[in-house]
Parts: structure tokens; sequence; C-alpha cells
């Protein structure tokens, strides 16, 4: 493929250059928030999260209801062994008696969020990430899901999903988390390649993964995500068109193509690897170029920034109808629901509140134990920040913003509250990512593959700061 080739997303889709990634290649946030989650500040704390749940509580009390059911995401950091590419919050061991601690811990904070919230709420979206949810023992798992029952209310046909390490389950284990009533897993799977996988040390092999798939649709799982990281060592064009036909193969309903970050000095586990193995800068972008190329002619419909789903899938749908949403676990299609997060690191948003739980066991541990919920920042949002989530996730979501919804939601003049914002816009209409129309700005579709780039102009905070190395390439 050649560094200028046109690479179209389906017969009818839009053209893109690896040229024109490689010029919109930027530093920038995934937007799982406004304002984003380094903004949060210390001075945020417990007291502050309860006065949220408790109006969240007074809110669902109230005549007539009013309140959008709860998604919950529950973090368990567990791993048996360490991925050199990862950044997530984990704690790497062998030892599984640690998880009665933490399982004891998250019971206690269960409890606490209840004691604010009011028990009985109702959920429509569980998701378990780490780490390794399926490091916690079938029992334990299912003690966990009894726990979280009791103190919710899950609504029939809900969202419930777990990330499933291909190494630490079989076949018998995938009928126990049905009979949970987990109904969608996500395979963490980022290469097919063995050199590959040997070179992160994450080795799993395709015909386990294969094996996996075929099983959990004989188990009536409603949906299938796989996760894919393009940019890994000992990565080639070659090798990653491979993993991508094999993928397309097992034809799951959403895939999930991350860019690898090499950050060594921020993530340890990256030290590990060897930056010479890390492909160029143009073959990275050439993956890139090739899996939106080859995912939309095996039926996928591009959701925006790493995510691809099935025609038929409920999120492509979500996205054909103006329906999505989106929150901390990504593109959802839920209204915008409260998130509770639960477990160490976790991050959860109340009405106009962020939180972020303790990142270390030690911290979470010992606020447990004090009956203390484990909150050490988060931010209660302004005025002007509601304004801007607005907008930025109509931009992220819809790919349209709408001036006089706005308008009237906020009680502003759009034109006059952004006019520095719109003249930023400028450069990305004559790329032809934006439309400026009489009622609205529009993301084009060539734009959906540089959406985070469009979200950015209307990011206060990085518009008066510039700082953009902390955050992940936009592509």
């Amino acid at each position: 493929m050649s560094e200028s080739a046109l690479i179209s997303n389906g017969p009818v889709g839009p053209v893109v250059t690896t040229d024109m990634l490689a010029r919109l290649d930027v530093n920038g946030p995934r937007y799982t928030s406004y304002p984003t989650a380094d903004r949060f500040v210390e001075a945020y704390g417990p007291t502050h999260y309860i006065q949220a749940l408790q109006q969240r509580a007074d809110g669902a009390g109230a005549v007539g209801g009013g309140v959008a059911p709860l998604s919950v995401y529950v973090h368990i950091p567990f791993c048996e062994s360490v991925c050199y590419y990862c950044a997530c919050n984990k704690v790497i061991t062998k030892h599984h008696d640690r998880a009665v601690e933490y399982l004891s811990a998250l019971r206690t904070e269960i409890d606490l969020t209840v004691e604010h919230l009011g028990r009985g709420q109702t959920l429509s979206q569980l998701h378990f990430g780490g780490g390794s949810p399926t490091f916690l023992s079938d029992d334990e798992l299912e003690g966990l899901i009894s726990t979280l029952q009791d103190a919710f209310r899950f609504v029939p046909g809900g969202e419930y999903s777990i990330e499933v390490d291909p190494r630490t389950i079989d076949v018998g284990r995938l009928k126990r988390l049905a009979a949970m009533g987990f109904n969608r897993l996500s395979f963490g799977v980022q290469d097919f390649d063995p050199h590959v996988q040997q070179a992160v040390h994450r080795v799993q092999p395709y015909e386990q993964v294969a094996q996996l798939v075929e099983a959990a649709r004989a188990e009536g799982f409603g949906s299938i995500n796989m996760d894919l990281i393009y940019g890994l060592p000992k990565q080639t064009p070659e090798s990653f068109e491979r993993t991508l036909a094999q993928v397309a193969g097992l034809k799951p309903d959403r895939i999930a193509l991350y860019a690898y970050a090499h950050l060594p000095q921020r993530f340890k586990p990256q030290r590990r690897i060897d930056a010479a193995a890390l492909p160029k800068a143009n073959d990275k972008i050439g993956m890139l170029s090739m899996a939106i190329e080859k995912f939309g002619a095996a039926g996928y419909d591009y959701i925006g920034m790493d995510h691809f789903a099935l025609h038929h899938d409920s999120l492509a749908v979500a996205k054909r109808q103006g329906r999505l949403h989106r929150n901390f676990q990504g593109y959802s299609t839920h209204p915008d629901s409260d998130l509770i997060g639960l477990g160490v690191s976790a991050i959860g948003k109340v009405g106009a509140h962020y939180c972020q739980n303790a990142k270390t066991l030690e911290d979470y541990y010992d606020s447990l134990e004090r009956r203390e919920l484990p909150i050490v920042r988060g931010l209660a949002l302004s005025r002007d920040d509601l304004v801007r989530r607005a907008v930025i996730m109509a931009v992220m979501c819809q790919g349209r913003v709408d001036i006089e919804s706005i308008e009237l939601a906020y009680l502003i003049n759009f034109r006059q509250y952004f006019e520095t914002e719109l003249r930023l816009l400028e450069p990305l209409v004559e790329s032809g990512l934006v439309q400026m129309e009489s009622d609205g700005v529009r993301v084009t579709p060539l734009g959906w593959y540089f959406v985070r780039a469009v979200a950015m102009v209307f990011d206060r905070y990085i518009q008066a700061d510039k700082t953009l190395e902390k955050f992940s390439r936009i592509i």
C-alpha cells in the first residue's frame, strides 16, 4: 500500500488518505468525559460525592421518577502475568487469595454507596473491567453478582458485560458466566501473530480464541467484542493484515482498535519493550488505513475513533439513528446515564459530578476500613463545563451540534459564546472534516475518522494551556 493510497470505508464511504492520517495524527483526549479526568482535583472528596448520590436519590423519589437507569462499572485489578504494553491500573500476582480482601472491600463500598443512594435503584448496564476480571473464580464472581443484585434492580435485557482474558477461561467457565447473567463478552486479543505475542508477553493462540468465540455464541451471548492494538513491537503491515483477516473471519459484533502509545517513563511494564522493534510511523499509519479498509469490506461500520460494529449491531444502529452516547466505558446505546464506579481507581459520574477512587489498594482499603467512600479526587462541573460537555458529546456521538438545542438548553447565544471556536473550526472546514450549516455544525463522513480533533476545538482547557503531551495520539 503506497503512502498516499486512498482508503475507503466500504463502497460508498469517505476517502481517507494515509497522508491525511499522518497530518492529523496529533495528541488529544478520548472524551469519555468532559472535562477530561486529568482536570479532576484533589479538593473534591467523599462529602461532595455523597451530596451527588443524595441528589440522585431525591430525584428517584420524585413523582413520576425522572432519572435514567444506572450504569455500574466494577474494576478488578488483578492479573496473573504482566502484558508489557498495558497502561491499566493493575496488580500482578499469582496469589488468588488476594481477591478475598478485595471482594470484602468491594462489598463495603457497595454498602456505603447504597446507604446514600438508596437500595433498589434501576440498573441497565454493568461492566466488569480490569486487570482481568476472570482472575476471580466463578464462585467469587457469582458472589459479587449476588451482592450487586441485592443492591440494585437489574433490568431484564440490560447490557451485562465482562472483559475476558482468553488464557484464564475455558468452555466450562463461559457456561458459568452465562448462568450468572452476563450477556456480553469482550476478548482481549491485541494481535494473533506469535512473534508479536511473545514480544508483549501475551501468548494466546488464534485457535484458542476461535474455540471460545464459537462456544460463547453457542451459550447465547448477545454480543462479542474484540480488542486489538496496532503499533506493537514486531508488528509489520503483512503480519497485521493476517490478524485483521483472522478477526474478520471470527466476525465479532464489535471491534475496538487502539493505537499503542509507548510511554515507558509513565508505565513501567513498557520498559520491557524494545523500542527498536516498534513499527515505523508510516507503517503504523498504514496499519490503521488497512484496518479501516478491511473491516469496512467485511461489513463493519466505523462508529468513531477506534470502534467498529457490524451494520446490524445496536451500536451501529444507534449511530445511524442519532442515539449514540458516550461515558467512561466508551460508546454506548444507553442515554446519558449516571455511572457508579466501584473498585480501586474506578471513575464515576453522578449528575454534574465526576469522581475517582483511590488508585492503590492500600489507600482503597484504608478508606473502606474507616467506612469512608474511597474518593480521592473529582470535579463538580461549572455551567461552562456543562455547556461545552453538551457540545463535545454531540460532536463525539451524533456528529452534529444543533445550535438551537444548545441555546434553548443553556440560554446562550451560540455564535457569540463560541465565536473563537467557530474561527478555529475554519481549517477543519477547509479540510472537509466539518460543514458549517445555518442551524448547526456537522462532522462530515470523512471527519468521523478525526472526530477527536473536531471536539478539541471546543475544549476550553486545551485551548487555554495547549498541553497535549499527556494524551494519546488521536489516530
